[in-house]
């Protein structure tokens, strides 16, 4: 088992049409993703912050520990708990999750609906549709 072999597997292992498949889903997730995140922090929220008292849900946080800060300077961060953000993340997740179910629910409808179509009868043998002309030609006499 050489190295040839290995990167021979490799290649059929990645030119099957499921990975393909995968990669497009991937990519397409990946951008579908990214516009759900900006119509969340971008629309979404800041219309519930509008309806919460104006509030930016970005900067929702809550600080453990204030930050240090001599002449000026900030010398050590603030701990803070960005809850925020989380809460943002959250509404992104949930939207995404809808989108999901809603797909997977349609495909689920449209694989029920192929499985529940009757098979159509196969046709008659040749010898099936000869018997059965003859038998037409004797009731006809």
């Amino acid at each position: 088992m050489g190295k040839s072999s290995f990167l021979k597997d490799f290649k059929e292992f990645a030119m099957k049409g499921n990975v393909l498949d995968m990669a497009v889903g991937v990519v397409i997730g990946g951008a579908f993703g990214k516009i759900v995140s900006s119509l969340v922090s971008d629309v979404i929220m800041p219309l519930v912050g509008l309806l919460g008292g104006g509030a930016n849900f970005t900067n929702l946080k809550w600080v453990i520990k204030d930050a240090v800060i001599e002449n000026g300077e900030v010398i050590k961060e603030a701990a803070t708990l960005n809850y925020g953000i989380f809460i943002q993340n959250i509404v992104d997740f949930l939207i995404i999750a809808f989108a999901i179910f809603c797909v997977l629910r349609a495909m689920m409808k449209l694989k029920k609906q192929k499985e529940e179509e009757p098979a159509a009868p196969p046709a008659p043998s040749a010898e099936e549709t000869l018997l059965t002309e003859i038998r037409d030609l004797l009731k006809n006499k």
